[in-house]
């Protein structure tokens, strides 16, 4: 169903789009699939909505935003089981993203009061000056299938929080976690036309977010390659942007480093969801006195992995969102194979015999260099390999040798060379012996292709705000 104006409708078409679970291939439900015309609706009513919602106080936001994050955790199971049959993440890890999504709700909605203005010493007696805060206006958020929880409420809450309206359109793989979200929305008792939800062709949806001149703000979460055509294309009306693009997050581990912790480190941030994040382990490099010892430990510990049915208590590691993934991360392997990568586990399909899923085994590729396609692209997916390096000049040249910069990792004892890491690395997030840094008090944005502004943290809600210069002569 749509979500528009308050009010749960079909597409004008009564188009409709089928939903199915990646481990089974079985469909599981459809959804009403629109166009145009709805999204421009939406925008319309997002528009009217708030001329109202503006003028609300922060300590209204944030009780109704206190009671959607009550309903997401209320809900948490039966949302969990969504996020799992639609997009395969292990059971375990959906509701971990409950709690996450949940607690930007929660983040967000304290931050409503919080949104200070300024007084600016005058030059002269007479004038008193002023800089004010005030929500920019219609939101287009834009949201992934690997986070469909989290990377809505991570959108949503701040627009809310600052006094936006939103028109949001979900991945067309998991749609059925946007509507449960909305649910939420809907009995918290949020005005009408404050949220609107429709789902449809990116390409026709996006279009009309970006052109659409009451749309003051674009948030995106997705490819560089989409996200530099949603920046051209809001050009021609100047909107503000916030982009959390691509990522090739480097893992670094130092010959001084705790082994068995850079092992656990590497496979918590590379297999987590299948290795469908923008912030996993793409690379890693290993001193070279150290890299053979590592490899094989990290390649015993990756063939534990449990792989199978994200329903399943027991999975670690369920399956690829769909078969062109499943493709993609296949040729990554067979290019590596074919530029003398060695294979230590894994490294081709996996089948089960009653499962006809995307699934493909924890792969760890010894010998990595950088004629490899996984040197150099996202291969979003459970394989990773393993590149050598002599010293600290050389990891950090080659780990920033490209255009990605949202996230890498490093491993080491020492103090003043995690300083110099972290220093030295080009991108917006750093954990140092951490493999999991992100949190909701800590802003998330990239460097460079990665990314344009930061979602979480008090930054998150700057955003969607503008800053208004006020000058009053006194007399």
């Amino acid at each position: 169903m749509l979500y528009i104006n308050g009010e749960w409708r079909h597409s004008l078409s009564g188009n409709t789009l089928d939903i199915y679970n990646p481990a089974t291939g079985e469909k599981i439900s459809n959804v009403a699939y629109c166009g145009k015309e709805e999204t421009r609706e939406a925008i319309e009513k997002a528009h009217d909505a708030f001329q109202t919602w503006k003028q609300t106080t922060g300590q209204e936001r944030a009780q109704l935003l206190k009671k959607v994050a009550d309903l997401i955790r209320e809900n948490g199971e039966e949302i969990a089981q969504t996020i799992t049959k639609e997009m395969g993440k292990p059971i375990t890890e959906a509701r971990r993203e409950i709690i996450s999504g949940s607690n930007y709700v929660e983040w967000f909605a304290e931050e409503a009061k919080r949104i200070y203005g300024e007084t600016i010493p005058a030059p002269q007696i007479d004038k008193h000056l002023m800089l004010v805060q005030q929500p920019i206006g219609v939101v287009g958020a834009i949201t992934p299938w690997n986070y469909p929880l989290s990377m809505v409420t991570r959108k949503i809450a701040p627009a809310l929080a600052a006094g936006c309206t939103v028109v949001l359109k979900p991945a067309p793989s998991t749609p059925l976690t946007a509507i449960k979200v909305f649910e939420c929305f809907y009995k918290a008792g949020l005005p009408k036309g404050v949220v609107n939800l429709v789902i449809g062709p990116a390409e026709e949806i996006g279009a009309e977010l970006t052109s659409n001149p009451l749309v003051r703000k674009i948030t995106f979460t997705g490819s560089t390659t989409v996200g530099k055509k949603l920046i051209r294309d809001s050009a021609d009306t100047v909107k503000k942007i916030s982009m959390e693009l691509g990522g090739h997050a480097p893992f670094i581990v130092f010959e001084d480093a705790n082994m068995d912790a850079a092992v656990e480190g590497a496979i918590s941030t590379k297999f987590v969801n299948n290795g469908q994040t923008c912030i996993c382990t793409n690379r890693i490099y290993v001193a070279e006195e150290i890299a053979e010892e590592f490899g094989e430990k990290l390649a015993a510990k990756a063939l534990q992995l449990i792989v199978g049915n994200g329903l399943n208590e027991s999975t670690q590691v369920g399956p690829l969102i769909n078969e062109q993934a499943l493709k993609k991360v296949d040729s990554h392997v067979k290019d590596a194979i074919a530029h003398n990568g060695e294979i230590l586990c894994g490294g081709e399909r996996m089948e089960f015999s009653n499962l006809n899923g995307c699934f493909y085994k924890p792969t760890v590729i010894n010998h990595a260099n950088d004629r490899m396609k996984i040197a150099q692209e996202e291969t979003f997916g459970p394989v990773v390999p393993i590149f050598t390096f002599k010293s600290e000049g050389e990891v950090i040249e080659k780990a920033n040798n490209t255009n990605y910069g949202l996230a890498a990792y490093c491993y080491t004892s020492d103090l003043g060379r995690g300083l110099r890491m972290m220093r030295e690395l080009d991108y917006g997030i750093v954990g140092i012996n951490d493999p999991a840094p992100i949190v909701t008090q800590s802003p998330f944005g990239g460097l460079k292709e990665s990314g344009i502004g930061k979602e979480g943290g008090k930054q998150g809600i700057q955003e969607y705000l503008e800053k208004k210069f006020v000058s009053i002569l006194i007399g």
